[in-house]
């Protein structure tokens, strides 16, 4: 897909910090085993392994996991062109679930398609081992940081 927006300053340090932290985020990335493994100006790609915690009782990965996973992408593309302390709120999404997965590695590709001061519309598209199977896209809110 073709980023169609001009989208604002891409701030690389940011971008590092995220790709230097992916292997120690807490919470659910890391129960995932969600990885960050590249971000450039309006895109980012993330890599997670298929593992028996991770699947339904008849084999395959949960959807849900797939849709966590995208969730965190939608907003962690985001960041590098946000400004510092602003944070970004997943309003909606909605994903297609295009083949099972059981095994292997699934990779997500999130491209940010717009961007505005409060908004920004993001599409991933998730393979396993080269086969697509998830396609999904969401907005997030950017908000300021609340006062203290």
């Amino acid at each position: 897909m073709t980023i169609v927006a001009k989208l604002p300053e891409f701030n690389q340090e940011i971008a590092q910090g995220f790709i230097n932290a992916s292997n120690s985020m807490k919470g659910l990335p890391e129960f995932l085993g969600v990885r960050i493994t590249h971000i450039e100006p309006g895109k980012l790609t993330a890599e997670m392994e298929v593992s028996d915690r991770l699947l339904t009782p008849i084999g395959n990965m949960h959807g849900g996991v797939l849709a966590a996973m995208c969730d965190h992408v939608l907003g962690c593309v985001c960041y590098p062109h946000m400004r510092k302390g602003q944070w970004a709120a997943t309003t909606e999404f909605k994903l297609n679930l295009l083949a099972p997965v059981s095994s292997g590695k699934v990779t997500a590709v999130a491209e940010l398609i717009a961007m505005t001061k409060s908004t920004a519309v993001v599409r991933i598209d998730v393979t396993n081992e080269g086969r697509a199977c998830c396609a999904a896209q969401g907005t997030v809110l950017i908000r300021d940081p609340r006062p203290a």
